[in-house]
């Protein structure tokens, strides 16, 4: 009998990429575990480094570090490679110095014979998401990015603290762009099953003015990481093993992730952050939510920054 083994290849074996494989590891999210990076010998030393590890884990993980190659019977592709973040830079700043690290990826893993999932997660994400789907060829459905799967963790968990109840219980949402034009649709947030806005508006210690500064925070948490320690890694590392076990556990989850808008909220052709079913498929479907004609503004100026700094790029 076959087992059914699930593969994944990790391409970018700096911080956010062995984050996400420690996670992974602790989580047990696979059967086999690919380190691939342009430094061959720190793909073998954290592989051996991991390893190491196993013995105290539940998990049954075969790590090993590899080439492109490995990339032909993988089910998931998980791409952070790219050039750091650097105080003070933008997002978008990033994109130029890292379309070149894209073109020297995708076409060996899609040479490779690769017909799994893109799982991308270099900054510019939105941009850079858009570009791997480009150069790879691949349906819409099978390349998708974090998108704003940290910025929506990040929020929860301030509006768990404000009101006092667990995040896991807060159910709101970042979208657009991961990055400067990012908006929090507060029509959408709820507590449980109680709007945000509807708790805001009643007698007690609530109000509207603290949520300007919590989306204010959330817009700014990167910066403020970066500034500290120098770059952001733990909580990108957890966003990527969550949305790795909606995939390869068929979970049909809905998590904000980056993927081609075609006709939802009035756009088309760009990337960018929004509710999604994600599964063994990748997008299964873009989950509309429905905004008010202020959020739909907000998207649309998100979104059309996104798509007209893509398509200043030559990908050629």
């Amino acid at each position: 009998m076959e087992l059914d083994r699930k593969k994944v290849v990790l391409i970018g074996a700096g911080l956010v990429g062995m984050s996400f494989a420690y996670a992974a590891l602790n989580q047990s999210l696979c059967d086999e575990l690919v380190l691939v990076d342009i430094n061959q010998q720190r793909a073998e030393g954290e592989a051996m480094d991991l390893n190491h590890g196993l013995a105290f884990s539940s998990s049954h993980m075969r790590i090993q570090a590899g080439t492109y190659q490995d990339c032909s019977d993988a089910d998931l592709a998980v791409i952070c490679a790219g050039v750091a973040q650097k105080p003070g830079e933008s997002r978008i700043d990033l994109l130029q110095r890292n379309v070149k690290v894209f073109q020297s990826i995708i076409g060996p893993v899609m040479a490779s014979g690769f017909k799994g999932i893109l799982l991308v997660a270099t900054n510019p994400v939105d941009i850079m998401t858009q570009i791997a789907y480009t150069l790879s060829g691949l349906p819409a459905r099978q390349v998708l990015g974090t998108g704003t799967t940290l910025d929506t963790a990040r929020l929860r968990y301030l509006l768990g603290a404000h009101f006092q109840v667990d995040p896991r219980n807060v159910h709101a949402y970042v979208m657009g762009e991961h990055g400067d034009s990012e908006f929090v649709p507060w029509s959408q947030a709820m507590i449980a099953t109680k709007p945000v806005l509807e708790i805001c508006q009643q007698d007690g210690p609530w109000s509207m003015e603290p949520l300007k500064e919590i989306q204010t925070q959330v817009r700014e948490a990167a910066q403020k990481i970066i500034q500290a320690k120098g770059a952001t890694y733990y909580g990108i590392g957890m966003s990527l093993a969550r949305v790795t076990r909606a995939i390869l556990g068929h979970e049909n989850s809905i998590l904000t992730v980056s993927s081609l808008l075609q006709g939802a909220y009035g756009q088309k052709d760009v990337y960018a952050g929004a509710p999604c079913v994600v599964g063994g498929e990748g997008i299964r479907s873009c989950l509309e939510l429905s905004l008010t004609s202020k959020e739909l503004e907000s998207m649309d100026a998100s979104c059309s920054m996104l798509r007209e700094t893509f398509q200043q790029l030559s990908l050629g």
